[in-house]
Order: structure tokens, then sequence, then C-alpha cells
């Protein structure tokens, strides 16, 4: 095999933090390459100065033989490379074909010719027998369909190295299916695929050869065929890694109770009662409604009929500061546009949902702030330098972390976690887990709506499942499997329990 890209002991040096750390890696033509870490490892980094976003601190990348001490974002376009990132970066309110050839209009004279731009991008949709159409605006498509148009997107700049930055932590079992499919044809057409994902069955399943990082370090290349997922796990975190952590089981004391729940758009007729000290898990094929019952319960959404109880009290929640007082958080799946004010240092965002007590009139009681900062990042093993930072330049795991600490810093009970752990590395997954595991521990009640089977019946006391916008059925943890689970998910006739 020939080697279309090769990084020579690159680095990249931040004011107090080594980010990346002389890291050598060649990449072989044609191959699809994971690349594996915990968040903070180096992963972003690295894909920042493969595509010209930020420049090495020292070291050389070479690219088909020529040799680059950095590149900026056109040099890398024009060489081939591309980049998926999970947060996509297309514009809402334009067309596949216009978000196809943003910044590289079709033109006729000095006029933009939509039409031009409509029927080359449906040339290149076709090809990939995609079943989309150029004219339809990007808002208007699925995640997975928006996911499609970014790699038809870096195709049409005849992308020679494709970098893909978790490109399936939002999409079904089925979108996943159809990625991975593309991303064969990809490889099949001689293009390179770099391919990031804390998802370590898709590396298993579409990967030659994968590479770790830690601490900004590379530790170790290896052909996928000669490895192993726990040895994978411990190259990445440096130590092993038990099972899900075990929990006591619930006790029979009912912390929320939900009657008839109904938005009026997204689902209807959602019971259930959640007892103190449980996991309650909720599994759904994405569209089914599971987010609109956490929001509504929140209050984030307007409810349209149906009861919540409490502590066994009638609870009208209309509003989020309604569910606070009353002892209900939610950790949202969104947690950048939900959970977080990115701006912000960590410490003022973990102080959010106590505002009140802890100011007197306009000014912040400071030293009280700091008791609660303090409390919180010894409980959730937070760094040292977190409560300074602003929001946006944290890992995943450790956003995570501040939003559940925001949440417990309000004093809630009853914590709805939406999707707990996605876009978070193995480790990171970990403590999330020992954490719920202790807060239930603690007298509290969590719901947590999950697509991850695995952690769903490894944390789970019961499992709903919804399709539609309804409860189909429940499951005990004994009883849960991963068939069960999915054929009722995914239409099989209502077998309530």
């Amino acid at each position: 095999m020939t080697i279309i890209l090769e990084l020579k002991a690159i680095s990249k040096q931040y004011p107090g933090t080594l980010a990346v750390d002389h890291v050598s890696l060649a990449i072989e033509r044609g191959e699809v390459h994971a690349i594996v870490g915990e968040n903070g490892a180096g992963k972003s980094t690295l894909i920042k100065m493969l595509t010209g976003a930020v420049s090495p601190s020292s070291g050389a990348i070479l690219f088909e033989g020529e040799t680059f001490e950095k590149l900026d974002p056109q040099q890398a376009i024009a060489l081939g490379i591309g980049v998926i990132y999970q947060e996509f970066n297309l514009v809402p309110g334009l067309s596949i074909a216009a978000n196809i050839f943003l910044g590289r209009e079709r033109r006729r004279g000095v006029f933009i010719s939509d039409r031009d731009a409509e029927r080359e991008a449906q040339k290149l949709i076709d090809e990939w027998d995609v079943g989309l159409d150029a004219r339809t605006l990007v808002m208007d498509l699925s995640i997975a369909e928006q996911q499609i148009v970014e790699i038809i997107k870096a195709i049409s700049q005849e992308v020679k190295l494709l970098i893909m930055d978790e490109p399936t932590a939002s999409l079904t079992l089925d979108e996943v299916s159809t990625l991975f499919e593309l991303t064969r044809q990809l490889q099949d057409k001689g293009v390179t695929i770099i391919y990031i994902s804390h998802r370590l069955e898709e590396i298993f399943a579409l990967c030659e050869r994968v590479t770790v990082l830690r601490d900004g370090h590379l530790v170790v290349t290896r052909t996928v065929a000669d490895t192993t997922e726990s040895q994978l796990i411990r190259h990445m975190v440096g130590r092993e890694l038990g099972d899900y952590p075990s929990k006591e089981p619930p006790s029979d004391e009912v912390l929320l109770s939900v009657n008839n729940l109904a938005d009026g758009q997204m689902f209807e007729d959602v019971s259930f009662d959640l007892h103190k000290g449980e996991i309650l898990g909720m599994y759904a094929l994405i569209g089914a409604g599971r987010t609109d019952v956490a929001l509504t319960l929140f209050g984030a959404k307007r409810r349209q009929t149906g009861e919540i109880s409490v502590h066994g009290q009638s609870a009208d929640i209309s509003n989020p500061s309604n569910a606070f007082d009353r002892g209900l958080g939610l950790v949202p799946e969104d947690r950048k546009g939900q959970g977080l004010v990115l701006l912000m240092r960590s410490s003022e965002n973990m102080t959010l949902s106590t505002i009140q007590s802890l100011s007197n009139q306009s000014f912040i009681k400071r030293n009280a702030e700091a008791g609660v900062v303090n409390r919180f990042k010894d409980k959730l093993k937070m760094q040292e330098h977190v409560p300074r930072e602003e929001a946006r330049n944290l890992s995943g795991g450790t956003q995570q972390k501040v939003v559940v600490a925001k949440v417990l810093a309000g004093d809630a009970d009853i914590i709805l976690f939406d999707e707990p752990t996605r876009g978070i590395d193995v480790g990171a997954k970990h403590e999330i887990y020992e954490l719920m595991v202790q807060l239930c521990s603690e007298g509290r009640g969590i719901l947590m709506i999950s697509s991850e089977m695995p952690e769903l019946l490894g944390m789970s006391d019961r499992i709903l499942v919804m399709r539609e916008g309804r409860l189909v059925g429940e499951f005990s943890n004994a009883e849960a499997t991963e068939e069960k689970l999915l054929t009722l998910a995914a239409g099989q006739e209502p077998v309530l329990t």
C-alpha cells in the first residue's frame, strides 16, 4: 500500500496545554483508519491541523509526498482533504444544492445560476442513489439526510482524504447502516477515510486499522483484526474498566407519577411511575417522541393533557422554573444548545439553577458560589481548572458533568437524563454510570432516555419502549433483550407487561 498522509512528530502547544505531543502516523491510501481516544486525547486538535484550522507548533505534514509545515483551509481543500464534523456545517434555509456549492456558486456571467447548481448537485446525488431532491431545503431533512449532504458536499470538492468526526452520533441503526454503505462506496472509489468515533463496535465493523491517542500522545496503531475492544479501552484510558456498576434495587416509594401525558404533537397517553432509587430506561427510535416527553415533564414544552404528580402531590409544571421548584432536573440531549451557556465560565453554568439563593440584590455572593462549585467539582471528579474554563472549551464528558452539577445544585431528586453519554468517551461514560448509581443510592430517581442498548440493559431497573408517540411496552431488567426492545420499537404489536 502507498502512503497518502504522514504526520512527522507533529505537536500543538496551547498556553498551559500540550494538546498534541510529537505524534507520528502514516495513513495508507484507500483504507478506513480509525482514530480513538478519550475526550481531551488530542483527536480534535489533530483534525484541525490537518484541515488548516490551526497551525502545528512543530513537526510536518506530508500529503501525497509533499511536505508542509502547516496548512490553511484553502490549501487543505485544494489538496483534497475534506472533513465532516459532528456538528454539521450546513445552512438550514438554503437548498441541498446551494449548500453543496456554498462558496463555489455556479454562475452564468456575473449571476448565480441556481438551475446549474441544482443540475450538478442532482447528478452527484443520483450517483450515490440516496433518493434526495437537490431543491429541498436543508431544514426539511432528517439528521441522516443532512449527514449524506455533508458527504456529497465533500465529494463535490474531489476529496481524496475524508475525515469523519463522530458521524453516527445522531443516527438510528438503519441510518448507520446507510452511512456504512456510503463509506464503503467511497473506499471503493479510492477515497481514504479517517474515522473518529466513541462507538467502538463501529470501529470493528468498518475499519482496517486503528490508532489510539491518550493525553496528546500516540499510544498504539494496530490492525483491527488483531485487537479486541477491551484492549482498545485499556489503551485509551490507561487502565481496566469494569462492567456496569451494580446498584441496589429501588424502593416502592414513588417519586414521579405520570398519567395520560400528551403534548398534542409528538406523543400521547404516556403513563408511568418512577420510584426512589430507580433508573427507569426509555428506548425508542429517533422521532418517536421520547425527547419531547422529557421536555414536557420539565416544562420546556407545553403539556396539552395529563397529570404529573411529584411525591404524591399534583404538580402543575408549565415551565422549567416550576420543574426546578418541584425537584425535577433535566440533562438534555443537546447539552451545548440547551444545557450550557457556552461563553460563560463553567462555575457560572454550575450555579445557574441556584442563582437566586447565591445573590444579594444584584450581586453574586462569590464565597457562597465558590462553595457550591467546589462541592460539585469534587463530587463529579472534575479537574481543578474546569470551573475557570468557558464551557465551550471543555470536552464532551466534562461539559456533561457541568450540566449535571447545575441540576444537582438545584437540589433535584428526579433527574431526566436524555442521551446521558452521547459523544462521550468510554472513560467518562463509566464515570457517568457510577455517578447515576451514586445518585440513586442517595434516594434520587432517574429517567434515562438512550439510544445505546448496552447502557440501557446494563443500567436500567426497568425499560419503557415508545413507538410513534405512544408507550408500547415495559420490561424488567431480567426480561429485556436487545431483540425485544428493537422489535417492539420498530413496529411489532404492543406487548405490555
